[in-house]
């Protein structure tokens, strides 16, 4: 699978998608310019509220941890709604939410819908600010203030919470004072230098300063591109800061990869720190070549690494694009030498999975070639003006029925070739709509992916309008393993594959790229180091990134170890 994407301006009402193959979602808009912070102190900007009931109230929504979660941890995750950037909210709060069941079951729901004493039924509270004075109840304050719970605090409106206090210095030992707009685009977390994409600099980095350095500490700063400094995470008692929405603009080398190890030590403060990783072989199907699978899976027993093989069970070259115009149909029973070869990898530390039934959608071009493993399945997209892949809609005939009949033809292909039918699931360019999702969830133990989520969606409608809106799509990668909101226990690949030309404003990535942005994954405890490998590429790179990971400390081990916690 290689996967190109759009990139859109900051503030968009669409979903911004990078070109690094990271569907993420845009920044919150700036501060309104009459109301901004001064220098002075952020105390007296808002006096708290009321408890506010939504227009839309929205039920509480529990979702169940990961495999391996402490069952002993429940985590609120709260967002805001109101304003016309309301959706974003909903959406870093699912966000957080998936990443939160790496250590903990949790319950997601409105700010604003924050009743008295609830905070005591959870063992942690997550709350993403993203809009400016949102009106938060005087109970969700007071909540947070009287709590020895871990607490952690996004961006906004912490003015509310400091002001309630009274005495926020004297409690937590640090103040929050300004939105900083200078060009941070370096975040330092445990020593290693993140990146802070340009787009989010217009949004600003609320600034604090230490008061107490007994009861306080700098966790991560940003340094602009003057040299100075900016406490961007700040831990003050039980309460983490950050100066911002570290889910906006992502990448594999982001600030993000911060965050995301902070929401673990909320979720679970006792959390494992191990040092895995997993390597999966990409694109295998009736045309592969039998030779270079074999000699992949050698290379990996011989330095000990299990792997895993995404398998395409049916190859459709409906045209013939590369068969001189003559269209190809192969099913995986009719090539015996790769079914040989799939074997032999089985008898290495190969785990097969399945990639699709076919890896490509009708005779259509989506968006490359109608050919298996060029191009989407569950999904439409297009090549724009700019080079661009845009993201457009679930495919015509989308459906339960649809999807569970393309699982069950896959299923089928396996059998016939006398091969185990998976238990894992690859999506076809990690991307499908929420229905297939929910289809892909019951149908296997678990997915191997980055997920695609679609604003307005959560089950049972507990999201926005419970339809999802695929105008403002978005996707998440994870460095360990989560369930995420449609249910499925997700096992992470966030480092990418070996690309050696440039394609859709996608920069070619070398091995050199995959281990750089490994390096900024070592921030993250329990961190699964993943990545995805074509066997038709030289052997060579592959080589390097497996030492070059192992020099790191980690050890590979089977998706299927992974899936269960």
């Amino acid at each position: 699978m290689s996967l190109a994407s759009t990139a859109q301006t900051a503030f968009a009402p669409a979903v911004a998608v990078q070109s690094t193959g990271y569907r993420t979602l845009p920044a919150p808009p700036p501060p309104p310019g009459a109301a901004l912070p001064t220098k002075n102190s952020l105390t007296a900007l808002s006096t708290p509220t009321t408890h506010v009931t939504s227009a839309a109230l929205l039920a509480p929504n529990s979702y169940a941890g990961a495999p391996g979660a402490n069952p002993n941890q429940n985590t609120l995750v709260l967002y805001d709604t109101s304003g016309q950037w309301g959706w974003l909210g909903e959406a870093y709060g699912v966000m957080a939410g998936n990443l939160v069941t790496h250590g903990s079951k949790y319950t997601l729901h409105p700010a604003v819908n924050y009743v008295a004493g609830e905070l005591g039924s959870y063992t942690g509270l997550i709350y993403i600010g993203s809009t400016y004075d949102e009106p938060l109840p005087t109970a969700l304050l007071d909540d947070v203030l009287a709590t020895t719970k871990p607490v952690m605090w996004m961006n906004d409106n912490i003015w509310q919470l400091s002001a309630r206090a009274g005495n926020f210095a004297g409690q937590y030992g640090f103040t929050p004072m300004f939105f900083d707009f200078s060009n941070a685009l370096t975040v330092t977390y445990k020593g290693v230098a993140l990146q802070r994409n340009a787009l989010t600099v217009p949004t600003g980095l609320l600034q604090t300063t230490i008061d107490d350095p007994t009861k306080a500490q700098v966790l991560a700063t940003a340094t602009n591109d003057v040299g100075g400094t900016i406490n961007w995470a700040t831990r003050g008692a039980n309460l983490t800061y950050i100066g911002e929405i570290p889910f906006s603009y992502t990448g594999p080398n982001d600030r993000y990869l911060a965050a995301v190890d902070l929401i673990s030590k909320v979720s679970n403060p006792a959390m494992l720190s191990r040092k895995r990783a997993l390597v999966r072989i990409e694109d295998v199907g009736p045309d592969a070549d039998p030779a270079e699978l074999r000699a992949v899976a050698d290379y990996l027993y011989s330095v000990h690494v299990p792997f895993s093989v995404a398998v395409i069970p049916y190859y459709v070259d409906p045209n013939g694009y590369y068969n001189n115009g003559v269209p190809v149909f192969q099913h995986l029973y009719q090539a015996p030498n790769v079914v040989k070869a799939l074997k032999y990898m089985q008898s290495r530390g190969g785990t097969l999975l399945m990639h699709g039934y076919t890896h490509q959608y009708s005779n259509i071009a989506n968006p490359y070639s109608a050919v298996s493993g060029d191009d989407f399945e569950f999904f439409r997209a297009h090549i724009n003006s700019a080079n661009y892949v845009v993201f457009d809609t679930p495919v015509a005939e989308d459906s339960a029925l649809w999807a569970h009949g393309r699982i069950a033809n896959g299923e089928q292909e396996f059998a016939k070739a006398g091969l185990p039918v998976p238990a894992i699931f690859v999506p076809p360019h990690y991307a499908a709509s929420a229905i297939d999702y929910q289809v892909f969830q019951p149908a296997f133990t678990a997915r191997y992916d980055r997920g695609l989520y679609a604003a307005g969606w959560c089950p049972n409608g507990a999201c926005g309008t419970g339809t999802p809106d695929y105008t403002r799509i978005y996707g998440e990668f994870y460095p360990y393993l989560v369930r995420d909101i449609y249910g499925s226990a997700v096992v992470p690949e966030q480092l990418g594959n070996v690309e050696l030309v440039e394609f859709n404003n996608n920069p070619p990535r070398f091995p050199a790229d995959i281990l750089y942005s490994a390096n900024c994954n070592t921030v993250i405890q329990d961190g699964v180091q993943s990545f995805f490998f074509h066997p038709y590429l030289d052997i060579s790179y592959l080589k390097q990134i497996v030492a070059g990971l192992q020099a790191m400390g980690y050890t590979f081990v089977p998706a299927n170890t992974v899936k269960q916690g």
